[in-house]
């Protein structure tokens, strides 16, 4: 372990002294979570305004759970934790893009209520198809969804992620904390953004009246 990770392990930090302090990158994923946690504060009276329709009910449950995912990848990088903040991703990614296909195909909705079953529902690559009005290219869709697959499942190819170098001893698999890696916390922040920044998108669409509330 080198000098730097053992002098902080088990160290908590904060906000003050966090190891990946003053990337560009973070500090662009923390303007967007202040504006996602500003827009759903201006939604939630909405939601008990009279009746919702289906695709805004399925919109209250699917953005919080967002913006929880993206504050728990936010935490994580704080404290170092980067391996388990790339697979918070997926999870994050398959919110955005279900809101984001449920609002393109209303149709959908049904499934959605009645359990949005596994052998039913769409693929990932194919919802993440529908987040961009120009057209997400589907082949890099499926790419994207299978590295993030092999991250989650515990395939060999997603052991790059916790790899680190431990000094003269050469690479490792880190167990823990990875406080000298901010290409990975780069990596992870800026997909964190994207997908918080579809999220955001999307409880806009959702929700066009919220402007009216002050």
């Amino acid at each position: 372990m080198p000098d730097t990770e053992r002098r902080w392990k088990g160290v908590i930090f904060t906000p003050d002294d966090e190891p990946y302090l003053g990337r560009e990158l973070l500090f662009h994923f923390d303007q967007v979570i202040s504006a996602a946690m500003e827009q759903n504060s201006r939604i939630v009276p909405l939601t008990r305004q009279g009746s919702l329709s289906d695709l805004q009910k399925a919109a209250t449950q699917l953005v919080p759970q967002g913006i929880s995912l993206a504050l728990s990848i936010r935490e994580l990088i704080r404290q170092g934790y980067l391996f388990a903040a790339v697979v918070m991703l997926r999870p994050l990614m398959e919110r955005a893009a279900i809101i984001s296909y449920l609002h393109k195909n209303p149709s959908a909705i049904a499934l959605w209520k009645d359990g949005w079953r596994y052998r039913e529902r769409p693929s990932l690559a194919s919802m993440i198809d529908t987040v961009n009005d120009s057209k997400v290219d589907l082949q890099k869709a499926k790419q994207l969804c299978e590295t993030l697959n092999h991250l989650v499942h515990g395939d060999p190819m997603g052991s790059d992620y916790n790899l680190a170098q431990f000094g003269e001893v050469g690479a490792g698999y880190a167990p823990s904390k990875m406080l000298s890696n901010p290409e990975l916390s780069d990596f992870i922040c800026s997909l964190a953004v994207s997908w918080l920044v579809v999220l955001l998108g999307m409880m806009y669409a959702c929700f066009p009246s919220d402007t009216q509330i002050q």
